[in-house]
């Protein structure tokens, strides 16, 4: 069973895949050609004593995949071949002893004034100077340090909120290289001068980020603007004696991180250098861009820039340039006859489709990455650092938002628990009043002023107090959210996220293909055994908001409207899937007709009222004729179940 991570020890299906491409692997994953047993089998079926004892016997990155319901086949990062790269010669030995020193050196001396601080009662006060000096002290320790800086820049449960804001800075503000030295990597990738490909290039960096920046040129060839991103030069070397470094530094943390965060020190640094390896290879940067048109090749609101394969290598990546407009100027997206208020719409569909359809989101969607096309489409560019979330994921993630709607605040924690926030076996007890009081006093001026912001802060104390680990995965989601609401604020103050998401949340529960959601909606319906048929109707109401806005790009002014009239996308509320389903689990559950036939008689009273108020808003959505005839030729496969259900309960009477 060797190269098989523990996840997988539990499913029928062994035999590992050499996968092409991350959309290959989660195709794969979703027809059940390679299954990892984390993803089918639920909480209930497996106690938390087994997951743990299985826990504790598996590496870090084993862990890892077991949390994520996910198993990677093959990966860039091992704390293995991390070791023998830098092992590998006495030179590289002599290296990592000199670079050692200086990381210990520097780090040691700023740890002295935080203790010096401490004992002469001034660590309050100095916080801000100190916090810029920890951004400064990164920067001069080079690009495996200013990473790091901005993977703590959203870590809550490892640094305080106050260091978080400074090393914010860091994901906008990195010293670029000379342009020479990008100019002589990239002739190497391609193989031949820069002006056999390019008619022209920027003599400027158009942005810098820790591992490269960007230029603008033309290709020769074509007279096609396109963006060069170009790798920082002999820059591997260098991540791969840090990540060393880092874990091995790790291993004598283990201890305090297991009381701080429930997790092995080692555990985060793998998280970390996993993420960076991935980030470090552009050709695996071209795969994601090539996975994202893949996602949206049918959504007319959305534009992924595409990649030119034969000119981009693992140092360098040419991409189509967008021309679009920076999100953050409102004056220049209104003059281009964009409606502000539409563009958000899409912006936040979008940014859900990402987190709760694909799984597949952009982690990274800071104003620079987030443009205005002139046509309403919202942009996205930098897809070096995107984030999977697996189908057991997005669920559980789905699972906390109803547990939050029904205010079953012992349910949201244990979600936390199963999603790796928390180390299985703990004992969520003491969370669950946090969590309360975190969720009611959001609520409390309603969902229309319900922010982002307000809950992370409070979310950052928690985490900060209690052992909770937040995923790499997870901080992503966060950052993500937080940045395109700030994007959002930005263009219009007023702005409601909620009631953008909502309605897109509310499509998703009632059309959704995944059988599993038709769970997650009859929970949301049921509230102490009793049906919530105003929810019913608030749920098809807000869906049919969803579909009329989006039915074209909402971004378009009226006068535009005419020049977008290819942007249709569906123009009903598709709920032939949920309507047959529904009826199918009417046939077959007898727990679930029991519930139903109770709802309509609730309080000794024929509901019938109700019944007819969620049909009138449903007569114009529903093709009656095509449901009977879908309803008719499903017929066959709920006789064979019913005959199946009926010889099984037989058989187990005997």
């Amino acid at each position: 069973m060797e190269g098989i991570c523990t996840s997988c020890l539990y499913s029928s299906i062994t035999p590992s895949i050499e996968y092409k491409s991350r959309r290959k692997l989660l195709n794969s994953i979703k027809k059940n050609r390679r299954i990892c047993a984390v993803s089918s089998v639920s909480p209930t079926e497996k106690s938390d004593a087994l997951q743990v004892k299985n826990i504790s016997r598996i590496s870090a990155l084993e862990q890892l995949d077991f949390e994520r319901g996910v198993c990677v086949p093959f990966r860039k990062y091992s704390p293995e071949s991390v070791r023998n790269k830098v092992l590998e010669s006495r030179g590289q030995i002599l290296s990592l002893v000199g670079r050692g020193i200086e990381i210990v050196w520097n780090l040691g001396l700023y740890w002295t004034t935080l203790v010096y601080d401490y004992l002469v009662g001034r660590d309050e006060e100095v916080v801000p100077f100190r916090a810029r000096q920890l951004r400064t002290l990164l920067c001069d320790l080079g690009p495996s340090f200013i990473k790091a800086g901005q993977v703590l820049a959203n870590r809550p449960d490892i640094i305080r909120e106050d260091y978080m804001n400074e090393l914010c800075i860091l994901q906008d503000d990195v010293p670029a290289f000379p342009n020479q030295v990008a100019f002589n990597i990239i002739e190497e990738e391609l193989g031949q001068p820069l002006e056999a490909v390019f008619s022209k290039i920027s003599s400027e960096t158009i942005a810098a980020a820790s591992l490269g920046q960007v230029y603008r040129a033309t290709l020769r060839a074509s007279g096609e603007d396109v963006a060069i991103k170009v790798q920082r030069p002999q820059i591997e070397p260098i991540i791969y004696r840090d990540l060393f470094l880092f874990r091995t530094l790790a291993s004598f943390l283990n201890g305090i991180s297991l009381q701080k965060l429930g997790c092995n020190a080692e555990l985060i640094v793998d998280e970390f250098g996993e993420k960076l390896l991935e980030e470090l290879d552009y050709t695996l940067e071209a795969r994601n861009i090539e996975d994202f048109l893949e996602n949206f090749k049918d959504d007319p609101t959305v534009k992924i820039p595409r990649v030119y394969r034969q000119l981009s290598g693992p140092r360098v990546l040419v991409m189509e340039w967008i021309d679009g407009i920076r999100c953050t100027d409102p004056q220049a997206i209104r003059e281009a006859g964009i409606d502000i208020g539409g563009f958000l719409t899409v912006g936040v569909s979008a940014a859900l489709r990402q987190l709760l359809e694909f799984g597949l989101f952009h982690g990274d969607p800071h104003p620079g990455n987030v443009f205005a096309m002139r046509d309403g489409r919202i942009a996205y560019v930098d897809f070096g650092n995107v984030a999977v979330l697996s189908q057991q994921n997005k669920q559980i993630l789905i699972d906390a938002v109803v547990h939050a709607v029904n205010e079953d605040y012992g349910e949201m924690a244990n979600d936390f628990t199963r999603l790796g926030f928390l180390a299985s076996g703990t004992d969520v007890a003491p969370i669950v009043p946090a969590l309360e009081a975190i969720w009611q006093n959001s609520l409390e001026k309603g969902l229309a002023d319900f922010n982002f912001r307000s809950v992370t802060g409070k979310f950052n104390q928690l985490v900060y107090n209690y052992p909770i680990r937040i995923p790499e995965r997870f901080s992503l989601v966060i950052r993500s959210l937080l940045t395109q609401e700030g994007i959002c604020l930005t263009l219009e103050p007023d702005f409601k996220f909620l009631e953008v998401a909502y309605p897109y949340v509310a499509k998703r529960l009632l059309t959704d293909p995944n059988p599993a959601l038709r769970e997650r909606l009859i929970q949301v319906l049921f509230k102490d055994g009793l049906f919530q048929w105003k929810q019913l109707e608030n749920l098809i109401t807000l869906a049919k908001e969803n579909v009329t806005k989006l039915s074209e790009n909402p971004a378009f002014r009226g006068n535009n409207r005419g020049t977008s009239k290819h942007l249709k996308i569906e123009q009903k509320l598709d709920l032939t899937d949920t309507i047959k389903d529904g009826a199918r689990l009417f046939i077959l559950d007898e727990g679930i007709r029991r519930q139903l036939l109770l709802a309509l008689t609730e309080d000794s009273k024929l509901h019938i009222e109700e019944v007819v108020d969620v049909y009138r808003l449903l007569e114009d959505q529903v093709d009656v004729p095509s449901m009977a005839l879908g309803l008719a030729q499903d017929l066959p496969s709920v006789a064979r179940d019913i005959l199946l259900s009926w010889s099984a309960s037989v058989l187990s009477d005997r």
